[in-house]
Formats: C-alpha cells, sequence, structure tokens
C-alpha cells in the first residue's frame, strides 16, 4: 500500500510499505477514507533529524473496518469509523478518568510497529477501546467534519474544558489555524460571551467570527498584548494557546487577567516556559492543558456533528490526493491553505 513518510526537513514522500495486519486479537484493520494535515506535523517537517528510514506520518484519520480480530466486539467489518488520534485500551483507571492519551496500554501513531493515518490502510490496536463507529457513509458530505472529531476538534474543546470556559468568563484564543478556529468554536458552545482571537490572516479570522469570535486582534507581541488590554482592561480569565512557540506563550502570559487560566493545546516547540513570581505565581495564573484525550470528547460532541447544528469541517479548505501531500504540507507551511483533506 502508499503510505506517507518523512525522510528530513521539508522531505515527505509517498512511498510503497508492506500492507497492515491483524496481529493481535484486540487489533482492527481500517481502510482509510480520509486523513489530513496537522499543524503539528509541521514541527517536524521544519526541525527533523534527516534519516534514511524515514518515519510514518499522520495521526488523524476516519475509515472503514475491513478486518477485526477476535477480541473485538464495539465495532464490525465495514462500519465506518472515527480514529482518535491516541489510541487506548477504554478500561484501564486513567481512560476510566478520561485521561485516553495516558492510557497505561495504549499509544499513539507512528510509534513502534503502529503505522501512521495518512497511508491507505492502518492496523489500529486495542480496536475497541479506541474506534468510534458512525452511522454515516464513506461519501457523506459529513465527512470533513467528522474528521476533525479524531483531533482538532476535540483539542480545542479540550482546552476550553481545561480552562474552565463557562459564561462567566472571558477568553482569549492565541493562534488561527484549525485548533484555535475550533477553540473559538468550543468556547462558545460553553457559553463564553466575550472571544478575543489573536490571529492575522484574514480569511481565518472571518472564519473565527464565524465560530463565535467577538473581536480581532491582529498585532503580535506588545502591541497585540495592549491591544487586548485596550479591549478588556485587565486582560481575559481563560487565554488558549494553541500555536506552541515561545512568542506565543509570553502573549498569553501579557493578556491573561490575574486569577486566570492560561490552556496550552499547542505542541511546545520550547522548554523553560516562565513561570515564576512575575509570570504566573504573583498573579495566581494556572497553567493546564496538555494532549487532548479526543476519544473522552467524541460522545459529547458527535450528535452536533450528525446533526448539522456545528460544521468544524469548515477549517479545511483544500481536498488532495494522497500522491499530492507534499504539496499539502508545503501549502500549510506558506499558510496558503488553513487545513489540508486527504483522499487516499
Amino acid at each position: 500500500m502508499r503510505a506517507t513518510y518523512m525522510y528530513g526537513p521539508g522531505d515527505v514522500r509517498v512511498i510503497d510499505v508492506p500492507d497492515p495486519t491483524i496481529r493481535t486479537p484486540t487489533d482492527a484493520l481500517v481502510r482509510v477514507v480520509r486523513a489530513c494535515v496537522c499543524g503539528s506535523d509541521l514541527h517536524p517537517y521544519h526541525s527533523m533529524p534527516p534519516t534514511p528510514q524515514g518515519s510514518s506520518m499522520g495521526h488523524e484519520f476516519i475509515g472503514v473496518v475491513e478486518d477485526i480480530g477476535g477480541d473485538v466486539h464495539t465495532v464490525r467489518k465495514g462500519d465506518l469509523v472515527i480514529a482518535p488520534f491516541a489510541w487506548s485500551d477504554g478500561t484501564c483507571d486513567f481512560c476510566r478518568e478520561g485521561l485516553q492519551t495516558s492510557c497505561r496500554h495504549g499509544g499513539f501513531w507512528n510509534s513502534g510497529d503502529v503505522g501512521g493515518g495518512q497511508a491507505e490502510a492502518v492496523r489500529v490496536p486495542l480496536a475497541d477501546g479506541t474506534l468510534v463507529p458512525v452511522p454515516v457513509e464513506e461519501d457523506s458530505p459529513l465527512i470533513p467534519s467528522l474528521l476533525t472529531l479524531s483531533d482538532v476538534y476535540g483539542t480545542g474543546y479540550h482546552a476550553a474544558v481545561r480552562a474552565r470556559v463557562d459564561a462567566g468568563t472571558t477568553v482569549t484564543v492565541i493562534g488561527d489555524g484549525a485548533v484555535g478556529l475550533l477553540a473559538v468554536l468550543s468556547a462558545e458552545q460553553l457559553g463564553a460571551q466575550r472571544i478575543i482571537l489573536m490571529g492575522r490572516h484574514k480569511d481565518r479570522t472571518d472564519l473565527g467570527q464565524e465560530f463565535g469570535a467577538t473581536d480581532i486582534v491582529a498585532e503580535r507581541g506588545a502591541e497585540g498584548i495592549a491591544k487586548v488590554h485596550e479591549l478588556t482592561g485587565d486582560g481575559t480569565h481563560v487565554v488558549i494557546e494553541a500555536v506552541g512557540h515561545m512568542p506565543a506563550y509570553q502573549q498569553a502570559v501579557g493578556v491573561v487577567r490575574p486569577g486566570g487560566v492560561i490552556s496550552r493545546v499547542g505542541v511546545p516547540q520550547y522548554e523553560n516556559a516562565p513561570v515564576g513570581f512575575d509570570s504566573l505565581f504573583g498573579p495566581n495564573i494556572t497553567l493546564t492543558g496538555g494532549p487532548a484525550p479526543v476519544r473522552a470528547y467524541i460522545d459529547r460532541l458527535l450528535p452536533g456533528v450528525l446533526d448539522g447544528s456545528v460544521d468544524p469541517g469548515k477549517v479545511f479548505d483544500r481536498e488532495i490526493g494522497l500522491d499530492a501531500i507534499a504539496d499539502g504540507y508545503r501549502d500549510m507551511d506558506n499558510r496558503t491553505a488553513l487545513k489540508v483533506l486527504v483522499r487516499p
């Protein structure tokens, strides 16, 4: 089958690899119907050390179950399923607490002998705990929105939930990528009355306003911080940092209100973030966030997608075939695409 591998910075290729097979009784074999490129894929795209063997890519996909092991009972052959970006057993203490990204027996795509979602098929370990069947056909117009439940919608929602967003909180979202925009949508769903989106790309911030942003701040750094304070006085109760770079974190510290919460879901590309007296301790700021256990949120978010009351799939603004995925990476890196949908 064909699968996407990265060999170093900017070096993305589609190669032939062995077809995945059932290896354990808890496995399922899923034919990928749609995958996508994630903003976090751009981190290795910039900085991955060159490697001759390459690394498989992709952690967001939706597909059809082609085969199952003897101990799989919650999905059947022919089911259309959502695959969260972490696989998990659904039974350990962390899974029962809704933290599937810390599953004692789980893991992440593209690790060990488990491949990635930017491919024609994937072996899914622990299928019962991982996969979520949905009652739609693979040509349904809901497919893009269902795909967001594998990562970016659940991640944006996680950021808002961890920050305890409700009708009494004001929110700043830093980053106008797919996660940031869906954090705006999630904050609006949780009742926030004022949501400031910090982003510079008008097509994206326009979508952010459609999702519920009440104010747009295009400025960055000290100028952006000053603009948020001009709008709010003391800053906002919640800041969702959906970028992962140090300037975004510093901006978050600058716009959070005393007693507020910074919720980070952009994968940090730095160490030693300021957490001392002047940054977090003195003003009683809470720092939270982390890899979203999206499996915990799918059941909560799925009904709105199925009934059409929300359309998170609007974050996809380009669709390509798998053979063109290198172009998809390049377009997202150049900011000429917000999020690229991939059809194997």
